[in-house]
């Protein structure tokens, strides 16, 4: 994935929040661009491992995870902790903006 400078990691983050007056809505809107635009599904190594990330969700304590399986087990993974493949999926920049945005 091409490193995107913070001037346009924060110009996402902008479009993405622009309606959001606390971090939850700010939240909600970074998960509806990342499912906007992130070309799901896609294979990634976790711990060496390869898995297929099938989805995406918001938990109850408010962090976006990535919904991987592999053959019959299924496991969320927490976005900001999930290693971006390389060439990384179309929509993958916002991944990296979600990152930015939680610091």
């Amino acid at each position: 994935m091409s490193a995107l400078d913070t001037a346009q990691l924060e110009a996402m983050i902008e479009e993405a929040t622009v309606d959001a007056y606390n971090e939850d809505e700010q939240l909600t809107g970074l998960f509806t661009m990342l499912g906007e635009h992130l070309a799901l599904p896609f294979t990634t190594a976790v711990l060496g491992v390869e898995v297929t990330v099938r989805g995406i969700d918001v938990t109850a304590d408010g962090r976006i995870v990535a919904r991987c399986s592999r053959g019959g087990m299924r496991q969320s993974i927490g976005i900001l902790d999930l290693p971006v493949p390389s060439p990384a999926p179309e929509g993958a920049e916002w991944i990296e903006a979600y990152r930015h945005w939680a610091g």
